[in-house]
């Protein structure tokens, strides 16, 4: 009985995953801001910004809120502001221009950071030890597949519905949905912590373990988004007669596979020990990118950008749930601090840009700084000693 309940509880919690991956339609919706209003390169470039500094700066104020009111609430919250953002554009249509299209993403980036805070600890008070790993696991299998649904929910809005701005509401709709049923189900609360300031949360750092899982998030991350950044300009760089059109497909095949070695990640991490899982597949990216320095066909090169997003799938979860057990007391803080770790995604892709135009532009520096940023994952897979 006890575990049909937690499984009923852990559905809509779960649904929360598929709302977090909406954050990613920044990408797809840059091209289409760009062509409606004419806007330069650099512009343009500011709005996945919007979306994406709120990590920086809400991520621990955050953490602080869900001491105060709860996680579930926090979570309750972070839809409705998402909520907000999503029908904005709906209600504002006929006048729809840059600015409310600035705000709209602003709002789902406040409401993805709180989310992305919340949702994580949320887990921990149905889901507890080894299988906290296999859980979290599952619900980025889950945010992966919204991922990867968001570009095709634009192109219907653009084309069935005449105009791209109508995949807001429907991403609002799908998060009312998440939210009332989270609403109307009851999940055991946690024990309520006393608040720490943004100051405190930061001194968490001064654990070694904290700290070295902490740059592994920021690691991490930057790999995922550097890999999604670079696979594209591989390809025209070595393949003649390619163009920009030719290759958006690459980074689908990195997040395709991505999400598949989520899903088989959440099934081997219920028996299988997080860390050996860790070490075996953090090794293989390390291969695969250094492999990608010299693939030297079409079919090599999107061999290995593939192998790299399925080794690399399930590390973050991992990283994320060492972090919230070594001080499990603390875990609503730690989770904001992790959830500031995503910072590392505007970190690393400029630091690959600086690596290639010292190589003439060649991306082999672009991939050099992507696996220096394995080693270092690799050094924690093999050199972490948790220190509670």
């Amino acid at each position: 009985m006890k575990n049909k309940y937690i499984i009923l509880s852990l559905l809509p919690i779960f649904f929360g995953f598929f709302v977090m991956g909406f954050v990613d339609v920044v990408g797809i919706a840059t091209s289409y801001v760009k062509e409606a209003y004419n806007i330069s390169e650099q512009l343009s470039g500011f709005l996945p910004s919007m979306v994406f500094i709120w990590f920086l700066l809400l991520a621990i104020p955050s953490a602080g809120l869900m001491n105060k009111i709860g996680r579930k609430n926090t979570v309750l919250l972070s839809m409705l502001v998402t909520l907000i953002g999503m029908f904005l554009p709906l209600f504002t249509v006929n006048n729809f221009n840059l600015y409310v299209c600035f705000v709209a993403f602003a709002l789902l980036g406040i409401g993805n950071t709180i989310l992305q805070v919340s949702l994580n600890p949320l887990v921990s008070n149905l889901v507890k030890g080894k299988a906290l790993t296999s859980s979290l696991t599952a619900g980025q299998v889950i945010k992966a597949v919204s991922s990867f649904c968001g570009p095709f929910i634009a192109v219907f809005a653009a084309t069935q519905l005449s105009n791209w701005v109508y995949l807001f509401p429907i991403f609002g709709g799908i998060t009312l949905i998440a939210g009332l049923w989270l609403l109307l189900t009851p999940v055991e609360k946690e024990i309520p912590s006393t608040s720490t300031s943004l100051t405190e949360s930061f001194k968490l750092l001064n654990n070694k373990s904290i700290l070295l899982l902490f740059l592994g998030i920021v690691a991490v991350v930057g790999i995922d988004v550097g890999v999604n950044m670079v696979s594209g300009k591989i390809l025209l760089e070595r393949i003649a007669g390619t163009f920009a059109k030719d290759v958006s497909y690459a980074p689908s095949i990195y997040f395709a596979c991505r999400t598949i070695g989520a899903f088989i990640g959440s099934a081997l991490l219920i028996k299988m020990d997080a860390m050996k899982y860790f070490r075996i597949h953090i090794l293989l990216a390390f291969i695969a990118l250094a492999c990608l320095i010299f693939a030297p066909s079409k079919i090599m090169i999107l061999i290995f950008i593939g192998l790299t997003g399925y080794a690399c799938s399930s590390i973050f979860s991992i990283i994320f749930s060492m972090a919230m057990q070594v001080r499990s007391e603390k875990a609503n803080e730690i989770s904001g601090l992790m959830v500031t770790g995503i910072v590392g995604g505007a970190i690393i892709p400029p630091i690959m840009t600086f690596a290639s135009a010292l190589m003439n532009g060649k991306q082999a520096g672009a991939l050099i700084i992507l696996m220096g940023i394995t080693a270092y994952l690799i050094f924690l897979a093999f050199g972490l000693k948790l220190k509670k």
